[in-house]
């Protein structure tokens, strides 16, 4: 789970949040939580908690049982046998993640923060049940697309009903998979009009997965190349039918680039990366245009791995200032790719040690334990 911030100027604020706060259910503690609204909330912002249910895509190392729309995996060709194999979830378990969304919702909005993002993107577990690659289902969530959105409707109904009139929903989506034969802006636009009507106050559009990594600018999709705003042509089109506002994120560090997005009908720019490397850029802006962020390029020839350092470098300059130091926008992304991998094994230490207390998921991991792939 990671915040989804809502800014335009901020100041960076420094926040120790308590390693034992790995998730927001029923029996989580809410003190980390508030430190965290709090802290973020300071210097006047307003923040949004990003929630999400990774499904397939969990590592082979991981323990517990990898839930998807279907027993498809992650095809990664020889990175493959790093994800878990996924099993398909039941009725009973699709219903019981709907109710648990909501309370992590609930609970967000308990601890002051002032909104929550559903994600339903970059192939996690609401954008599997989207996806006709991922979804084989022949049950009431899947086959046609209104069947394929079912458990993200049902997501954004539990949520909205869970959380005061005045918190705000939204939903990450994406524009497109980038994989032939999947989630498309077709697609898309159908399921913003489904969303519509739910009280969602905001889509952002991204688009990809870890199978195509669009949303790091991996993809090989002419539409996310030509330009610096990776989704900003789907997101045109999108928005000049769309209901809802819309948000494009990926890639936006400049202000002309900004204001292209503005100018095309859109509601709202995002720019997660560039404000981790920069936090002050849209403060710099007021009085240099020229202002941007330059980040190294990464150079490597597999996607996945190239996407995985690119992200890992962008935690890096967010570790960095959650501590109160300077960010370096020049980390060689195989360094950081490194030290996250380093981090990621004591996090899952720490998790192990954790979900072993919890007799709730022991039951589970007896019952159907995670094969990684031979």
């Amino acid at each position: 789970m990671t915040p989804f911030t809502y800014l335009a100027n901020f100041d960076v604020i420094n926040v120790n949040i308590p390693r034992k706060a790995f998730h927001l259910d029923s029996a989580a503690p809410l003190t980390p939580f508030r430190e965290w609204a709090d802290a973020a909330k300071s210097g006047g912002a307003r923040v949004w908690m990003q929630i999400n249910h990774p499904g397939r895509q969990v590592g082979s190392d991981m323990p517990g049982v990898a839930w998807a729309a279907s027993a498809v995996g992650v095809d990664l060709g020889k990175n493959s046998k790093r994800f878990a194999e996924p099993v398909a979830m039941t009725a009973d378990q699709i219903h019981a993640t709907v109710d648990r969304f909501a309370v992590t919702a609930q609970r967000a909005e308990e601890a002051g923060f002032d909104g929550v993002e559903i994600h339903a993107a970059h192939g996690y577990l609401l954008s599997q049940f989207l996806s006709p690659l991922a979804n084989r289902r022949t049950d009431e969530w899947g086959g046609s697309l209104e069947n394929r959105a079912r458990l993200l409707l049902d997501v954004v109904r539990a949520v909205r009903r869970a959380v005061s009139p005045s918190f705000a929903v939204a939903v990450k989506l994406n524009s497109a998979d980038f994989q032939r034969g999947g989630f498309g802006a077709d697609d898309a636009a159908r399921v913003i009009d489904l969303l519509a009507p739910l009280g969602v106050d905001l889509v952002e559009l991204s688009g990809g997965s870890y199978e195509a990594p669009a949303m790091t600018g991996q993809a090989g999709d002419e539409r996310t190349r030509t330009r610096e705003a990776y989704f900003l042509t789907l997101a045109e089109e999108l928005a000049a039918s769309s209901p809802l506002p819309l948000m494009p994120t990926g890639g936006i560090v400049r202000l002309p680039v900004a204001e292209e997005v503005l100018a095309g009908g859109i509601s709202v720019v995002g720019m997660g990366s560039a404000l981790a490397v920069d936090a002050g850029l849209v403060n710099q802006w007021r009085s240099d245009r020229e202002a941007a962020v330059h980040l190294r390029p990464v150079r490597m020839n597999d996607k996945a791995v190239a996407s995985a350092a690119g992200m890992a470098r962008i935690r890096q300059q967010l570790r960095r200032l959650g501590r109160g130091r300077g960010t370096r926008p020049g980390m060689d992304p195989r360094v950081a790719l490194v030290k996250e991998m380093i981090l990621q094994r004591v996090a899952l230490r720490r998790y192990r040690r954790w979900l072993g207390g919890r007799t709730e998921w022991r039951a589970e991991l007896s019952s159907a334990p995670v094969r990684g792939r031979g």
